[in-house]
């Protein structure tokens, strides 16, 4: 992505993301995905400042659950730190209830 173009790069930890593929079957590619088709249902300042004074927080729809990912908002670039899934979003955003399957 170029910086020309008013669009920032989007990056994340390899390790993070095996992590997350292995425990939670998601992927930070997924959250882009999720983000270039417009499911960016809301994007706020980090419920805890004080601990991360330089974080937000995108609530992303993923299929038809509401995930939370904190990143790292700098001049060229978002750092995704982590996919959090959130019931409580889901509630919210989309007033369903995930599935148990």
């Amino acid at each position: 992505m170029s910086e020309n173009e008013g669009i920032k790069t989007i990056r994340w930890s390899q390790e993070k993301n095996r992590q997350l593929q292995q425990e939670r079957g998601l992927t930070f590619e997924m959250v882009v995905t999720a983000i270039q088709q417009g499911n960016v249902l809301e994007d706020l300042v980090h419920p805890n400042v004080t601990k991360y004074p330089n974080q937000r927080m995108m609530v992303v729809r993923i299929g038809s659950y509401a995930f939370l990912v904190p990143y790292i908002d700098s001049p060229s670039e978002l750092f995704l730190k982590t996919i959090i899934p959130s019931r409580k979003a889901t509630k919210k955003y989309l007033g369903l209830q995930k599935n148990n399957d």
